[in-house]
């Protein structure tokens, strides 16, 4: 099989029965006709579709590896610089897609199942077969995964685990998914996992470990299950699809809403095939440093982000253009601000992949320092650019009429009072609705936060990028200056 439509994707996760749950009510129907999952999964069988088209076949596939059938560009093991390219631009041919707001295409999740699998040294010999099964049947039948990686948000204090156990002691339930039970099957998980964006919507679920030190074996593993294993459940946030009505009035929510869950693990029997890594604190705190888990997703996610930018600049400037702003000195500023971000951006990207090296599994991974400092940058600034289209829109985000107002008895009062200087009133309010949407609806609003915390707690990540950045050799470039240079 190896690449498949969008059309058998979609019937395969319909087949599955997957356990979602949305309103206080389980899915009983098909995924893919419930409103708040159709529009997503469309836009997923249409990038599935793009791997059948012959204009874009050859960038978003590759060769398996046994050089007999095609696979997703997301598994494909870069080992060259052009590797690395043709990754970027296909991750990019996806982005478009969606105007950059879909951050799970199935090329994110891909691209970690491609790293875990193509590095299988790094885990103990009884788990290492395992990563490379899970691997290979990914690529044959070209699987989608979710993942989850998050404790929920009962308590943050850094000694949350002992407050887990004291529960245990205190005969209270527990709540992060630990495992529970060892058997000849497998291992047992039990408890709840954050964040799993599209839980539900895949076929597959990837569970990482969450990164808190902890020498408890119950809480250090990492396996992928099907979604619809025994006991497993998604418990969903309030849908923002299927409360709009047409793509007019919400052209981005009514196709990209994501959804997001809140994974819960009943008693749930991983088998030991499945099982990555179990009882092992050193692998599990290193899993995403030591085989560059980290780097090759955050490639994809800046690749994603320079897309997005691009649509954040066009977006404004067409704003700009619609109502007869743009030769004001203050609204230039204000775009010149999204066009600095969207090269700053480009330039660190373009850095990282022209420093790439290979690491010890064949790899060739992009340089880490400067997709750190975009990813940290990123989400610093993302809220300013959507401020930036606040402020050009002003009042013309207030009063937007909806398409059914078009259509009504008062359309020709809306034709009249509500155009622009270079637009119909129509194409006008379409276009404050697409910037509407992006910034201020329930989606628009949820894609501010995302991205606010898309690669986790900004203030840590600027830790990490402190701790990693070689500071060294600059400070003994001044201590020469001052021990050299003194006398004039």
């Amino acid at each position: 099989m190896a690449i498949v439509l969008g059309k058998q994707y979609i019937e395969r996760i319909d087949g599955l029965n997957n356990e979602v749950w949305i309103d206080g009510e389980r899915v009983t129907g098909k995924l893919s006709e419930h409103p708040a999952f159709e529009g997503i999964l469309r836009t997923k069988g249409i990038l599935y579709d793009t791997q059948h088209d012959r204009n874009t076949q050859s960038l978003v596939t590759g060769i398996t590896p046994n050089g007999t059938e095609r696979m997703n560009f997301a598994f494909e093991q870069p080992v060259t610089v052009n590797d690395l390219k043709k990754r970027r631009e296909a991750t990019q041919l996806w982005a478009r897609k969606s105007c950059g707001t879909v951050g799970r295409s199935p090329d994110y999740i891909n691209t970690a199942i491609m790293t875990l699998g193509s590095s299988p040294g790094f885990f103990e010999k009884k788990y290492a077969n395992n990563v490379q099964g899970v691997y290979e049947q990914a690529v044959k039948k070209d699987l989608s995964f979710t993942h989850t990686f998050i404790n929920p948000q009962v308590n943050r204090s850094p000694n949350y685990l002992k407050f887990e156990f004291l529960n245990e002691l205190n005969k209270k339930d527990i709540i992060a998914a630990k495992v529970i039970d060892e058997t000849e099957e497998g291992i047992v998980v039990h408890g709840a996992r954050l964040l799993a964006t599209q839980g539900g919507l895949t076929d597959e679920v990837l569970v990482l470990p969450t990164g808190s030190a902890t020498s408890d074996p119950s809480y250090a593993y990492a396996f992928a299950i099907p979604s619809n294993t025994k006991g497993l459940k998604f418990l969903c946030r309030e849908p923002y699809a299927s409360k709009v009505s047409n793509s007019f009035d919400h052209p981005l929510t009514a196709h990209f809403d994501e959804i997001d869950s809140v994974v819960v693990f009943d008693h749930v029997l991983v088998p030991w095939d499945r099982v990555f890594l179990y009882g092992d604190a050193e692998r599990a705190a290193g899993i995403y440093k030591d085989i560059h888990l980290n780097i090759m997703l955050l490639f994809q996610a800046v690749s994603r982000q320079v897309v997005k930018t691009e649509y954040l600049l066009g977006l404004g400037e067409a704003l700009a253009q619609s109502i007869a702003i743009t030769e004001y000195s203050h609204v230039q500023e204000k775009l010149s601000e999204i066009i600095i971000t969207l090269e700053i951006m480009k330039a660190l990207l373009y850095r990282a992949e022209m420093g790439a090296t290979k690491n010890e599994f064949g790899t060739l991974v992009p340089e880490a320092i400067p997709l750190m400092t975009a990813s940290s940058y990123y989400q610093n600034i993302y809220p300013r650019l959507v401020e930036i289209l606040h402020l050009l829109g002003a009042s013309g985000f207030i009063a937007l009429p909806t398409e059914k107002d078009f259509q009504s008895t008062v359309g020709k009062d809306i034709e009249q009072y509500l155009q622009g200087r270079n637009a119909g009133a129509k194409d006008r309010v379409q276009l404050f609705r697409l910037a509407w949407d992006l910034t201020m609806s329930p989606f628009g609003t949820r894609q501010t936060q995302y991205e606010r915390f898309f690669f986790g707690d900004p203030v840590r990540l600027s830790s990490a990028l402190y701790q990693a950045y070689d500071k060294k050799t600059l400070v003994e470039q001044v201590n020469d200056f001052l021990q050299n240079h003194h006398g004039y």
